[in-house]
Parts: structure tokens; sequence; C-alpha cells
């Protein structure tokens, strides 16, 4: 059982970051930030949880048979990521890829502390066994100092700066593409998500710094910072990969990139010229058309609808089309179903989904791990809500290694040279924060 409390607030701004700072002291953080995305089916306006009563970390060994039970264990909240290659739990697949991070496969926890933020309400809700703190904590909340340098970002890395590698050069990138052009065009995919590291050894970073940094200049309805003991997780997510609210499923692939230019109308020409890209918009409808093919594996007969096709959404850092694809499911549906039958996310695999894999996997130099997972959480009423792990800094701070990946849709109007250029504009704002 849960003790809850509201408060009436008079700067959710200062509350946010008060909030950031409050929780460095916990070992289990989850810190979700909508940054006022009101149209994007958001519950909250940021969401934060933290300290762990209970836990699951597990490989991807019946990884969501574990998930199920825990979940239905705990009837409570929980928080945490699927990482990429559960894959293998869903189908016979396998990750044999460099992994420099070491993060788990899977993770969720049962926080003890929980703060919604909505408005000008802040909902506190705490475990019985802690609920003692929590007038204690709130006022120390409240009265947190706000450290400038933290939020004004002129502080981030400065004096340990890393240093950048790529794991696949630009000529090499450009013979993988061509290798999965070639697949394309045999018939053996008709679209695949290929994907490569940036990384740095021997790297130490300020992770709330960088988070913040990263989220001032990117504000996606989807940002996350996650911290499990010395692993972090700063994402800038612009793309939710499902989300359940009673018995309405909702999806939101994103395929389709253009950068942004601070000339309006430049700017807006961008826009037009993205809507009416034929190769865009064929990528997004294939992958419209396999994630309505996920859905229906748990939908109502006949309950599966685009609500959204090719819809153009504008962040700070690109332009993005965006599609919505929602269903019904039975009031009785397992909620851990739901995410098995559409795990990986069709948007960060191709079409048809086991053979983009396959091929991939044999492609990418590296184990995308947390990287194209999903982080989230469930309610006690087993509804759900999980961003897709994109736009996000990867770090091991045991180990010093600092990691963001990228990657783009391949289909047969592929260009490598052009591909190679979008992946450095979604690599833009992750290289500006560390370097």
């Amino acid at each position: 059982m849960r003790v809850t409390l509201k408060f009436s607030l008079e700067s959710p701004q200062n509350i946010k970051q008060q909030l950031l700072l409050w929780s460095q002291q916990y070992h289990e953080v989850v810190w979700l930030d909508s940054n006022e995305y009101q149209t994007n089916h958001n519950n909250f306006d940021a969401i934060l949880a933290v300290d762990a009563l209970t836990l699951l970390q597990t490989d991807v060994v019946n990884g969501f048979q574990k998930l199920e039970e825990y979940q239905k264990t705990t009837n409570d909240w929980i928080f945490g990521y699927l990482s990429y290659d559960l894959k293998n739990d869903v189908e016979h697949l396998i990750s044999q890829n460099h992994d420099g991070l070491e993060f788990p496969e899977l993770y969720f926890f049962q926080p003890k502390k929980i703060f919604f933020l909505k408005g000008n309400t802040l909902e506190v809700q705490y475990l019985q066994m802690v609920d003692d703190e929590l007038q204690e904590d709130v006022c120390a909340i409240l009265t947190t100092k706000i450290d400038q340098e933290v939020f004004t970002h002129e502080g981030s890395n400065k004096e340990h700066r890393p240093k950048i590698k790529l794991r696949i050069h630009k000529d090499e990138y450009h013979e993988k593409v061509n290798k999965l052009l070639a697949h394309i065009h045999r018939g053996d995919i008709y679209e695949a998500n290929f994907c490569q590291e940036f990384y740095a050894e021997n790297a130490e970073i300020d992770p709330l710094s960088t988070y913040t940094h990263l989220n001032h200049i990117s504000k996606p309805p989807f940002a996350t910072y996650m911290r499990l003991e010395d692993k972090y997780i700063l994402s800038a997510s612009p793309e939710r990969y499902i989300k359940k609210k009673g018995t309405k499923i909702i999806s939101q692939p994103i395929k389709g990139t253009a950068k942004r230019s601070e000339d309006v109308l430049e700017d807006q020409q961008l826009i037009e010229n993205l809507q009416n890209d034929e190769k865009e918009r064929a990528e997004n409808i294939m992958i419209v058309d396999l994630v309505r093919n996920d859905l229906s594996k748990t939908a109502i007969k006949g309950s599966v609808q685009v609500e959204e096709l090719c819809k153009i959404y504008t962040f700070d850092q690109v332009h993005q089309m965006i599609s919505t694809v929602v269903s019904e499911v039975a009031e009785d549906q397992n909620p851990i179903e739901i995410l098995k039958t559409t795990f990986p996310m069709g948007s960060m695999t191709g079409a048809p989904k086991i053979s983009a894999m396959q091929i991939i996997e044999n492609l990418e130099e590296t184990k995308r791990g947390i990287y194209s997972g999903a982080i989230g959480y469930f309610t006690p009423q087993s509804d759900f809500d999980f961003n897709v792990v994109i736009r996000s800094i990867l770090y091991n701070s045991t180990k010093k290694y600092v990691s963001y990946s990228v990657g783009g849709a391949i289909t047969a109007k592929s260009i490598p040279e052009k591909e190679y250029e979008e992946c450095l504009i979604k690599a833009k704002a992750m290289r500006e924060v560390l370097e």
C-alpha cells in the first residue's frame, strides 16, 4: 500500500530541477520528462521514482516470463527497461557483437518513493514502510538550492571531454549499406534499420549535467534520466514504443528525419520536403504495416487502426515523420504478452522483422543492449508506457565507458552517402553535449 499526498506549486520548472538534484542520493533512479508535449498522450509532465524495495535484474533467458512473474507479484508501480537483445527470448536469435557497456538485459524495480508532476500539482506516493519520511523529503526537495552549473550547462564535462571514436568508419559504413541493399534487391528483406556506435574509453562525465544539457538542447517528449548503481541512461528520445491505457494500445513509430534550420522559411521548406519525400514515406508506411501486424496478435478483431499516417512533428534538433497506430485489447489481456508480441519495435528492426534482425546482427559491430530497447513503467492497474531508447548516451562509470548509437532505415532507394549524413544529423546533439 502507498500513502498519497498532493501539493500545489508556485514554480513547476524549479521543482523539476530540485527533484533531480535531490534524487542523486539514491542508487536506483528513474526520471521521465515529457517536456510539456501535452498532445502526445502523456499522463504526467514528469515522474521521478527512487530507492528500490525490490528489483528484477536478469539476462535474456525467459526474460519476459520473469518480468510477468515480477509484475504480478509486486502488483505495484515498477520502472525499468527492456534491452534490444530480449529479441533472443522472443525468437531463435543471438547477440554476439562487442559489448562495452555490460548493462543487464532486463531491469525493473519497485520504488519506495514516487513523485508525479502535472501542471502546478506534485503528487507524492510513498510505500507505508517509509511514509514517515514523506513530509521531511518534500521539505528537503522544496528547499534544495539549484546548482546553476548543472542546469546552465557551462560545466558539463568541461574538465574531462571524452574523445569520441567511431566503431564503423565511413568507407566501411558504405560497404555494409551496400550489402544490405544487396539483400533488399534479392528479396530477403524490404527494409532494415542499420545502427552504428560512437564511443569513448577512459571517459569521466557528470551524468546529471550531461543529461540536463542533452534535454535542454533537444526537449523531447520521452526524455529519461536513469541510474542503476554505476550505470546511467541519459535519453532524449522523441519516440514512443507502446502505451497501454485501459484497453487501448498506442504505438507511435518514427521513420523519416530532416534537419532544422534557423531560417523560418527554409525550416518550413524542410518540413514540406520531408512530408513529400517518397522514400521517407515508404519507410514509414512499411513500419506502420509491421506495427499493425504486431498489434493484431493481441487486439480485439478489427480494432487495429492508423490514427495518424506520416505526420510531421517538429523538435528542437530535427523534424520527424511519426505515425500513430492504435488497437483495443480484452480487459483480461496479459500486459506482458502485448510487449512480447511487439518487441523489439519495428522502427528499430526492419521488415520482415526476423530476417532483418538476423541480417543486421551480422553487419553491425556492436551489441545494441539498451540502445533501441525501451524504458518505461507499469502501473498497479497493469497499464504501461515505454519509449524507444534512441538519441541516448549510455555510461558505465566503473568501466569509464560512454556510448551513443544512431541508425537509419535502409530501403531499396537508399543512397549510402545520404544515410551516413542522416546518422550524423541524429548524432549531433549527443556529440555536442559530450565534446
